[in-house]
């Protein structure tokens, strides 16, 4: 009888051991991943430092030329299966893509998965793709590599898990948030941009995707940046959401000094809007992912700076100690203003960068460059330290994403909704009509008397200011005329020789009251 009790007992425990074991494997604990984010987050650290001691090494491509000569279509055609994606049937609420080799994208990626069991390589393996109409042989890619990944999550519906977050190309990734579709991308770090030595493009060599516990929303995924002149350590917290939030932490590892540094950079596209003077032969009143560049200054200020699509390269540095927030905004969400039914421009999310404590002395730099298509990315923001620690100590940085549609205001404040620009009344004199709206100045009335502060550089001045209620708004509509100084025989002959005036202006209660009422409203003219 009690050899039968034991063997009962030691049956029961074995059971016990095996469900537990089972359970375990199917799914960690919040405590085991959040042990195992612990400890990766150290190692990737010290790897990233560890590699910035070492000389750097050119990755190493061994595509076949298939895939190697992939044109943008072919490359298009190869697509993920997506009852492939991983985690799919799990109890997670996320599922995991992958991006195929070619066209642009040559440099393979390692991909690890992170479980409370450990952490593993997730190998390439051609079942996951269905190649279309390329005439490939699959069983000459073994081993290919992927170029990158993306996360789905059921943001719109509960049923259908819609793309959330990728990363491809270099160190390049966008975010969506709901409702939205995919417009500007966002950069681990920028390097020397628009420098005349010419950009460094730094690129997550490895990724480490940590798995959810059980229904959790939220996603952790680590990467390892590398470049001839740095390395970096990242870590990226994942919040889906009507606004999706990406909590960014990382440490820069320099091999050698750099000239210029961008921290939280972003990548855009304006192509026209409703301040462009030269409009394309084409259906759309606008196309633009991006309208305007918005700065919150650590002394509570706020600057809104329209977007343009110069004939040449303009670079904007604006000076921002402590800078409290920044982003590329698409302000403009009214589907009539840009009649775009495939693209819906009015969609395309914003992107605000939150930093995490005192970045110190520094400047939000403002690049715009002439392009003559939709399809160009031609706008880049990013904030660069005034100095760098010494050679050898790492550049910590902690900033929070957010990926939103811009509703209503983001300060209290009254704010810009539309710049337009026309000829002037007079010869090298510019129009630009601003419609400020918002609460603040919503409900004042149009008797009630209203100040309108306008700065103009030096090498223009200001002709006339007009500032009505605006009936159809309901805000108010600030009317500037700016003429440019006389030029010399060399600026008439050679344009960006002519100098650059810049424009400030923003409403207040009366001339003797400090309080603003909106934004500040910036535009840099050059005739």
């Amino acid at each position: 009888m009690r050899s039968k009790i034991l063997m009962l007992v030691a049956a029961f425990f074995i059971l016990s051991c095996f469900l537990s074991l089972k359970i375990h494997v199917a799914y960690g604990n919040a405590r085991s991943i959040d042990h195992q984010i612990k400890r990766l987050e150290e190692d990737v650290w010290k790897k990233a430092q560890d590699l910035s001691l070492s000389a750097y090494e050119e990755p190493t491509l061994n595509l076949p030329d298939p895939i190697a000569n992939l044109t943008y279509d072919q490359w298009r055609d190869i697509r993920f299966k997506p009852e492939q994606s991983l985690w799919r049937g799990s109890d997670s609420m996320f599922e995991l893509r992958f991006y195929h080799l070619g066209f642009l994208y040559k440099t393979p990626v390692k991909i690890n998965l992170v479980t409370s069991e450990g952490i593993e390589e997730f190998p390439f393996d051609v079942s996951l793709f269905d190649y279309g109409k390329n005439a490939l042989s699959p069983e000459n890619l073994n081993n290919l590599g992927f170029a990158g990944f993306r996360i789905h999550y059921p943001l719109n519906r509960d049923d259908y898990y819609d793309e959330l977050i990728s990363f491809l190309g270099a160190s390049y990734f966008r975010a969506l948030g709901k409702g939205q579709r995919y417009g500007l991308s966002a950069r681990g770090l920028a390097v020397d941009t628009a420098l005349p030595k010419g950009e460094e493009f730094p690129f997550f060599k490895e990724f480490w995707i940590v798995k959810p516990p059980k229904k959790s929303r939220n996603i952790t995924v680590f990467a390892l940046l590398d470049s001839p002149s740095l390395t970096g350590a990242y870590k990226f917290y994942i919040q889906p959401g009507e606004k999706t939030a990406v909590d960014v932490k990382a440490s820069i590892f320099r091999r050698k000094d750099v000239e210029k540094l961008g921290i939280a950079p972003m990548t855009s596209m304006f192509y026209y809007g409703e301040n462009s003077i030269s409009l394309p032969d084409d259906y759309r009143p606008e196309v633009h992912d991006s309208d305007g560049l918005l700065i919150a200054y650590e002394n509570g200020d706020w600057e809104w700076r329209p977007l343009r699509n110069l004939p040449r390269l303009d670079v904007t540095s604006l000076p921002a100690n402590n800078v409290a927030g920044f982003g590329l905004l698409q302000r403009d969400i009214d589907f009539d203003h840009y009649q775009d039914l495939e693209a819906r421009y009015d969609l395309r999310p914003s992107l605000w960068i939150a930093p995490r404590g005192s970045w110190g002395k520094g400047r939000v730099e403002l690049i715009e460059i002439p392009t003559n298509w939709e399809t160009t990315d031609n706008i880049v923001a990013f904030w660069v330290p005034e100095e760098l620690p010494p050679l050898g100590e790492p550049v910590d940085i902690s900033y929070r994403m957010s990926w939103h549609l811009p509703l209503g205001s983001p300060h209290g404040l009254g704010y810009v909704v539309a710049t337009r620009t026309g000829k002037g009344s007079g010869d090298n004199t510019r129009l630009f009509v601003v419609d400020f709206i918002g609460k603040a100045v919503e409900e004042i009335p149009a008797d009630t008397g209203l100040t309108a502060v306008v700065k103009v550089s030096d090498g223009g001045e200001l002709v006339e200011k007009v500032l009505t209620k605006n009936e159809v708004t309901g805000g108010w509509r600030l009317a500037i005329q700016v003429k440019a100084k006389t030029v010399g025989a060399i600026e008439q002959l050679q344009p960006d020789k002519r100098p650059k005036i810049e424009i400030q202006a923003f409403l207040k209660r009366g001339d003797n009251l400090p309080d603003l009422l909106t934004e500040k409203w910036s535009y840099l003219w050059q005739l």
